[in-house]
């Protein structure tokens, strides 16, 4: 019976510590596609809730829809020219312009738009 109290618990942490642990990567993520210093992802696209959007990138809406594997989002952010040698969007994690962990926010963050 001791066991089985353990093993729910455990499971109860793994199932519950996503949600907690998500929200304040998805806040460090929009915090990202707003700066102007660093993702500048605003100049280029149309996000919800973003002033002064670019009109030339695809809008960052549906992202889920869009990407449903999260790995391929991240992919796309880390080097877009892997897909497509002659996009214009910057290859920010082959260039070292954004983090690892910061990709990962982004990434959190895009699938709630």
């Amino acid at each position: 019976m001791r066991v089985k109290k353990v093993v729910i618990a455990l499971l109860g942490f793994f199932i519950i510590a996503p949600l907690w642990a998500g929200e304040a990567e998805i806040e460090k993520g929009k915090n990202l596609i707003y700066t102007r210093t660093k993702g500048n992802c605003i100049s280029c696209h149309m996000i919800p809730g973003g002033s002064l959007p670019g009109n030339f990138a695809p809008p960052l809406v549906q992202m889920k829809a869009r990407y449903p594997d999260p790995d391929d989002l991240r992919k796309q952010i880390f080097d877009a020219r892997i897909k497509n040698p002659q996009t214009i969007m910057p290859p920010f994690g082959a260039h070292k312009m954004l983090s690892e962990d910061e990709i990962d926010w982004l990434v959190e963050y895009l699938y709630t738009l």
